[in-house]
């Protein structure tokens, strides 16, 4: 018998990011169920089922995100998605090979290593080939696995492993503000504008109308990130990563029809604030004060400009005898 031990990932601190985002364009985030009335929406946006209010899902701007971050680091395209689209994804804590199709493998970086995976996750593959020695110490081979050789050396076909994210992407509802102003306004819809447009056929210059629901530019919402520290020496990067990401998000676009014009955001009055392993075992002492922001900064090239001042806040909050 085999015994393996996997030691469990190590918890430093939590950081947590706020800032204030704002549409600077009109902007839409489907939300399914298209209404089929005569006259009726052809692509409405998501609202909160409680309130009604339109709000910003986790999942799509994590999503945009890690695609800008994959494409920055010029990351491979190793995992099939659907509609025939692929994706990148680190298939093994360890470095390996993706198998495509027979006698075709895309190389992939480990989520133990991999800028990408650290901070955003990463699911093991199917079609996940490791090094022999690796899957053997790991204990993840079984009698009949697969054995290849690949640039000359020995590789084993195996279950990849999962590698939970660092990073959580809250959902964003709209500020207090935004709020009584979109309910102000008159459009015929909740907090929301129509966007009338028209698709031409090019041979008959017939229109094909259609109507589409925006979040009306201007409109401002709670943005928030929490990024779990693991390890110290990675944090700056992963932090540094993401300043960069969150930058170039402002220069593309969130939600769909970007390229129209639809989705230019901006981001102001980044907050952050950090609680320590030790912070956390001394809450019910009450001798922990965690609602001072350890940083506060005005926009992301602000955050860019002094990103120093960032990794040293919480470095020094990494320190064994540093409390509060």
């Amino acid at each position: 018998m085999t015994i393996v031990t996997r030691p469990q990932k190590p918890l430093l601190g939590k950081l947590r990011i706020t800032s204030t985002l704002t549409a600077e364009t009109g902007l839409h985030i489907g939300g399914g169920g298209e209404s089929l009335d005569i006259g009726g929406l052809d692509k409405p946006v998501i609202r909160d089922p409680m309130t009604q209010q339109p709000y910003l899902p986790g999942s799509s701007l994590k999503g945009k995100l890690r695609s800008t971050l994959e494409r920055l680091l010029n990351k491979p395209l190793n995992r099939a998605g659907g509609s025939g689209t692929y994706r990148y994804e680190s298939d093994d804590l360890a470095d390996g090979y993706t198998e495509i199709s027979e006698e075709r493998y895309v190389a992939f970086e480990g989520a133990s290593t991999c800028q990408v995976s650290r901070l955003f996750g990463s699911t093991g593959g199917s079609k996940c080939w490791i090094k022999t020695a690796e899957a053997e110490s790991a204990g993840l081979t079984a009698k009949n696995s697969p054995i290849a050789t690949i640039e000359n050396e020995s590789y084993t076909r195996v279950k990849g492993r999962n590698s939970p994210a660092r990073l959580i992407v809250r959902d964003c509802h709209l500020l207090e503000e935004s709020v009584n102003r979109l309910g102000r306004i008159d459009t015929g819809l909740y907090m929301t504008e129509w966007k009338f447009e028209n698709g031409i056929d090019r041979i008959t210059a017939a229109a094909n109308p259609r109507q589409l629901e925006r979040v009306p530019a201007g409109a401002q919402f709670r943005f928030e990130l929490v990024y779990t520290v693991e390890d110290a020496a990675q944090a700056a990067q992963d932090l540094q990563n993401l300043a960069i990401a969150l930058s170039i998000l402002e220069d593309d676009a969130l939600g769909g029809h970007g390229s129209r014009g639809y989705g230019k955001v901006a981001f102001e009055n980044f907050q952050f604030y950090y609680r320590g392993k030790e912070q956390y075992m001394q809450l019910a002492s009450g001798s922990v004060y965690f609602l001072q922001p350890i940083l506060e900064l005005d926009n992301t090239a602000d955050l860019l400009e002094n990103f120093g001042q960032l990794t040293s806040a919480v470095q020094q909050r990494l320190l064994p005898a540093t409390e509060g």
